[in-house]
């Protein structure tokens, strides 16, 4: 199965968000390369938030470009077998953090955003992953910063997309 297979798949399986699951259906069946940074209409990235379940705390990175308190998470690349593997990839490329484990049920939530020129969307695929007892994390290339947050305090640092990553995260750690 390639990886434009495997995005088709989990957004269909994905039941969450209908309107927007079914956008970025159409942004694939529209663009075969949607998929990819070359797709200047957009493009399918994916994302990971990494958390520290028993110690209630997700590691958040302070974007390079952006600026920003963020999940990890990043572009496609051809090596990529699937979106879980994507995110799970750039997790753990940007925490550090070896041993991350994604959180069974497949994406947590969809999550469109727009992006400078000359493309012009970010399609996110957001998944969860829990890092292993004790994980030591660095700061990658893309990150001026990497740091354990408490969950009560990522609404005070983060963007409301963070936040609502984090209680969706949250509501699948309860079921």
């Amino acid at each position: 199965m390639s990886l434009y297979d495997d995005a088709v798949h989990v957004l269909k399986s994905y039941e969450d968000q209908p309107e927007l699951r079914q956008a970025y259906l159409d942004h694939l069946a529209d663009h075969p390369d949607g998929l990819w940074k070359a797709c200047h209409a957009g493009h399918i990235t994916a994302s990971a938030l990494v958390i520290d379940p028993e110690g209630g705390r997700v590691l958040l990175t302070l974007h390079r470009k952006l600026k920003m308190w963020l999940q990890m998470g990043g572009h496609c690349e051809p090596g990529d077998a699937t979106l879980a593997a994507a995110a799970l990839r750039e997790a753990t490329e940007e925490s550090g953090v070896s041993g991350l484990t994604l959180l069974p049920g497949g994406p947590v939530r969809l999550d469109r955003h727009p992006i400078p020129a000359p493309c012009h969307w970010h399609l996110d695929v957001q998944y969860a992953v829990v890092a292993p007892p004790g994980a030591a994390h660095a700061i990658s290339d893309e990150s001026l910063d990497v740091r354990w947050f408490a969950y009560d305090e990522v609404a005070d640092v983060a963007d409301d997309s963070v936040v609502r990553l984090l209680a969706s995260t949250g509501a699948r750690l309860t079921k």
